[in-house]
């Protein structure tokens, strides 16, 4: 029996996947429960695993690649006899990957296979012209399409060499006479590189390789930012700002340091221990009412070296001492930058702080996750010079937090008793922090 492999939907936003790297060859044996390819979804790498016994027969979407969720990437045989039979279903296979030309987020609609009777070994030129009748386009490589058009090449008037007739970039630099990449291996007509802890940053994505004037597609992380965002508009909330006294906060950071805690941790300790008092702002809104949530997880926005946004989540952050605190943050920080992450890691979250005070911000809005009721905005800790309580002059460090809130269940006078609480705690007892 010959089974499909298709794209799997890693959460529940996901769309299409992007694939980092298939970890078999077609030929291969298939065990069941083995990684067979690495997947990145929304937000992270993720293996993906067999469900049955076989052998890897075709592989229809190559490593780079993307396509819709619950499209075919391939075809496992059951038997290394039925592995040409799968070659010869492939053959009338429409390739399900989205082309650079497709809208980024929602990605083509993969087109019906073709009913009309193919060869059962076509050639390359056969399978080429065959694919350009059964779906009326040409079928070529993100990547191939982008060289022929920076090049001026009519991808019409070139035979591919990858799987099915499909058009590579190799097709495109023998076109142009250039040379043309290293051989593939007999699973993809580009390289595919194995599967990685550590999967390097999307070329496209690398300021220093764009030109001027050109289009650089989203990755699959800066999609599903671009799908978040742009559903928060249809949120009302509003924003309070408050200015908060960070003397005794920077003393207890300079004597604990050195035992790894970390600013970001303190201010995620404290944001949780004060939203403990206020469950309203750790609350979410529902089409049934207001959902309170039984645990305080904070979620701190992290850029992304290749762009993009991700929200790691320090669960139960209010109950956890502030070393165990600053030692998962760390880690999540180390695997989010390698897309290791598990989902329960970054969308879990219940409340959310960014902090851009790092980068020497004054001040900031933030726009509200979805799912969640508030996030604060945290700006730069300065010398400032203030009137004391005796009425003389001095300087004392301060900065200033803006909470965005979802005003259908958070009201004004729930922010500022918040923000009122949180910056008596920083203020006057940040020592309870380390209790």
């Amino acid at each position: 029996m010959i089974q499909d492999i298709f794209m799997p939907a890693l959460s529940s936003t996901m769309t299409e996947g992007k694939i980092v790297s298939w970890a078999k060859s077609p030929g291969d044996k298939v065990q069941k429960g083995e990684t067979i390819l690495v997947v990145e979804s929304d937000k992270a790498d993720m293996d993906v695993e067999s469900f049955h016994d076989g052998y890897l027969a075709t592989v229809f979407v190559e490593a780079g690649e993307q396509a819709p969720v619950g499209s075919t990437i391939g075809f496992l045989a059951e038997t290394e006899e039925e592995i040409e039979t799968a070659k010869q279903q492939a053959s009338k296979q429409e390739v399900p990957t989205t082309s650079s030309s497709s809208d980024p987020i929602l990605g083509d609609t993969p087109a019906a296979p073709s009913s009309s009777p193919e060869p059962a070994k076509p050639s390359v030129a056969q399978s080429t012209s065959n694919q350009k009748k059964r779906s009326g386009r040409i079928v070529a490589s993100p990547r191939a399409r982008k060289l022929a058009k920076e090049k001026g090449i009519d991808l019409a008037t070139l035979e591919g060499s990858g799987p099915h007739g499909r058009i590579v970039a190799s097709d495109v630099e023998a076109a142009i006479g250039q040379p043309a990449a290293a051989p593939a291996s007999t699973s993809t007509a580009e390289s595919t590189p194995a599967p990685t802890a550590t999967p390097e940053a999307s070329p496209s994505a690398t300021p220093s390789q764009t030109r001027a004037g050109e289009t650089v597609p989203f990755t699959t992380l800066q999609s599903s930012v671009v799908r978040n965002m742009t559903a928060t508009v249809q949120v009302p909330t509003f924003h309070v700002g408050y200015t908060i006294t960070t003397d005794e906060l920077d003393q207890l950071y300079k004597q604990i340091k050195s035992k790894g805690v970390t600013m970001t941790a303190l201010l995620a300790k404290a944001v949780a221990t004060t939203l403990q008092k206020h469950p309203i702002v750790n609350a979410s809104y529902s089409e049934q009412g207001i959902q309170y949530h039984g645990s305080i997880n904070i979620a701190v926005a992290v850029a992304m070296e290749d762009g993009g946004l991700i929200t790691p989540v320090l669960r139960n952050a209010a109950e956890q001492d502030i070393y165990t605190l600053s030692r998962n943050w760390k880690d999540l920080v180390k695997r989010s930058r390698s897309k290791q992450l598990q989902p329960e890691e970054y969308s879990t979250g219940t409340f959310t702080i960014s902090n851009l005070g790092m980068f020497g911000v004054d001040r900031f809005d933030a726009i509200l996750p979805p799912g969640q009721g508030g996030i604060l905005a945290i700006g730069a800790s300065r010398p400032q010079v203030v009137a004391t309580n005796d009425g003389m002059f001095g300087v004392r460090r301060q900065m200033s937090v803006t909470i965005t809130c979802d005003h259908r269940i958070i009201y004004g006078a729930h922010a500022a008793a918040f923000l009122q609480d949180l910056a008596q705690l920083i203020e006057t007892d940040p020592q309870s922090l380390t209790l």
